[in-house]
């Protein structure tokens, strides 16, 4: 028994130093161009799906049917995703198909996984693939917004893709023209209504929208979305887009009817404000000819957007410019129908 013993401490100790000594060597290979062991390839993805599949436990899912979680994600997807996977409208080039290992087509896969294994592997990436992790770790709703955009994938068509991520047209043999997104992909006037997530810019000020994009490319307004678009300008060139959208007429459309108490309670608080809870008049600061330019313009905003605002500032989550530290106190003393009111009011006005 004594022997054995020995002979198993001998062994504990032998088999790290003998691997040590193996990559020391050299002798394994890391090429990528000669592939995986097939028992390797299983068992990282073995690895992989348990994973996934143990830190999902207790992830809860939203609705994910509501058609303004598309757009925006389907725009970052072109811009940021399809560029390695492909997408309907052009597959992915055949250099980044030789990657170890290759990035699978997403059209054929996501129907592998549940809602929640997709949310944990678009918010985290996985190690070891070359995928990488949403750009922010606090806007959980982005991502949730990408699994559903995922879920509508594997039934799109080119056209039905393009329509849903902006693209301008696509060139010959089937390859999308050169810069497809832009701004106006997501954020035309013609494209928005009130229950878009995505915000009108057209006739905000010029000192908001610069601020806006300077925090977005600065990472300190959270936004996976926006800090990979407004990352990927020029710098110098944030002042004439800002001016561009500051100097575009808001286009007239027909309103989403809201519920009147909803709105009148809206009015009261924005007009008003609740003494009680410390919450000012909305527009003591906004919409105001005196107000500061730094400050957005609220009305004819969509109401969709406006919750989603206020929610996030009421989770110490919006960040922003220097003036943004005065929305979170107020916010935090908003209700859920508070934040429904004023965010209807200010749609209808």
């Amino acid at each position: 028994m004594t022997v054995r013993w020995k002979h198993l401490i001998v062994l504990v100790i032998l088999l790290p130093l003998l691997g040590l000594g193996v990559g020391w060597s050299g002798l394994m290979s890391v090429r990528a161009s000669t592939g995986h062991w097939a028992i390797t390839d299983w068992f990282l993805h073995w690895v992989m799906r348990n994973s996934v599949a143990t830190r999902v436990a207790f992830v809860d899912t939203p609705p994910l049917d509501d058609p303004a979680l598309i757009p925006g994600a389907a725009g970052h997807f072109e811009t940021g995703c399809a560029t390695c996977h492909g997408s309907p409208a052009q597959a992915a080039p055949a250099s980044v198909l030789a990657m170890l290992p290759p990035p699978p087509d997403l059209k054929k896969v996501v129907l592998e996984w549940t809602d929640a294994e997709l949310f944990e592997i678009v918010k985290h990436g996985v190690r070891f693939t070359g995928m990488p992790a949403w750009p922010t770790q606090s806007r959980d709703d982005e991502v949730w917004s990408m699994v559903a955009f995922l879920r509508k994938l594997p039934d799109m068509d080119a056209n039905a893709y393009m329509q849903a991520s902006g693209l301008h047209g696509i060139g010959h043999a089937g390859e999308v023209s050169p810069l497809p997104i832009t701004c106006e992909s997501c954020h035309a006037e013609s494209k928005l209504n009130d229950t878009s997530l995505i915000p009108r810019l057209a006739g905000q000020s010029e000192a908001y929208l610069l601020n806006a994009l300077k925090a977005y490319a600065d990472t300190k307004r959270p936004s996976g979305i926006m800090q990979v678009a407004a990352g990927t300008l020029p710098r110098e060139g944030l002042p004439e887009l800002a001016a561009y959208y500051a100097n575009q007429p808001r286009a007239t459309r027909p309103l989403v009817q809201q519920d009147a108490g909803l709105v009148e309670k809206g009015r009261v608080l924005a007009e008003e404000g609740r003494v009680a809870d410390k919450i000012p008049a909305c527009l003591s600061c906004h919409d105001k000819a005196s107000a500061n330019p730094a400050y957005p313009k609220l009305s004819g905003q969509n109401s969709a957007y406006l919750r989603q605002q206020l929610s996030l500032f009421h989770a110490e989550i919006r960040g922003g410019s220097f003036y943004g530290h005065l929305m979170e106190g107020v916010a935090k003393q908003l209700t859920p129908e508070d934040i429904d009111a004023a965010s209807a009011y200010f749609s209808q006005r």
